[in-house]
């Protein structure tokens, strides 16, 4: 494995590896009265990284003993494929099982795994034409309630919010919403009209991630904010 995306792996003492680790924690102390089955990770806008801190979150749940599956859900710009260096395969991906979803469909010619004996990857397929049709489907909702008894838990790498509803869409879906913004990059008001569209959507956000947060050196790492208002609290 060479992609240097994956820091958890190569680099396991790193402040990121271990603000990584910490939010995994926090996700577990902030839902005990309920099992996390489905997480979904998302951005305001493109170039955030969150496809980034998606892949090393997977990574800190496998590290766990969980079996995750990593869903590659943006199904425009999906990136997975790359990170875990795994063929995206048009007969294959999360596009073309939901299009094709039966109850007895064999998974295994849309899902792959990878070097990691925990981490099974859906890569997104071919792009459809109607990608918000295939996510809000029966078909999709479906899959989602075999897949989560399949594995210990599924995580999620969404569609940016802003101009899009494919990730509000799951977010109804899944037991955690997570939005990762970019340290001097995501402007407030951007952040707002994501929350704003979230709760149209009548989801909430668990919490946010702040990505490339410079600290001292030249190290980049996130922080993990609560889920009450963004920078209330820091954890």
């Amino acid at each position: 494995m060479k992609n240097k995306d994956l820091v958890i792996n190569r680099n396991p003492k790193s402040l990121f590896a271990e603000s990584i680790r910490s939010i995994r924690t926090n996700l577990a102390f902030s839902s005990l009265d309920k099992e996390i089955k489905l997480i979904i990770n998302t951005s305001p806008e493109a170039s955030d990284g969150k496809s980034f801190v998606t892949a090393n979150l997977a990574v800190a749940y496998a590290q766990e003993g969980k079996k995750v599956l990593l869903i590659d859900a943006d199904l425009r710009r999906g990136r997975q494929h790359e990170i875990f260096e795994i063929m995206n395969v048009t007969s294959g991906g999360y596009s073309n099982l939901m299009l094709n979803y039966k109850e007895n469909i064999p998974l295994e010619k849309y899902i792959f795994p990878t070097f990691d004996k925990n981490i099974d990857l859906l890569p997104t397929g071919p792009m459809p034409p109607n990608p918000v049709e295939l996510l809000a489907s029966e078909n999709n909702k479906m899959l989602l309630e075999r897949l989560k008894r399949k594995y210990d838990l599924i995580i999620m790498d969404c569609a940016p919010v802003i101009g899009l509803s494919d990730s509000l869409i799951l977010a109804t879906m899944s037991d955690i919403n997570m939005l990762t913004v970019s340290a001097k990059k995501t402007k407030m008001e951007n952040l707002e009209r994501a929350k704003k569209q979230f709760e149209q959507a009548n989801a909430k956000i668990n919490g946010v991630i702040l990505n490339k947060a410079q600290m001292q050196g030249n190290g980049y790492y996130s922080y993990y904010y609560n889920n009450e208002y963004y920078g209330e609290q820091v954890i």
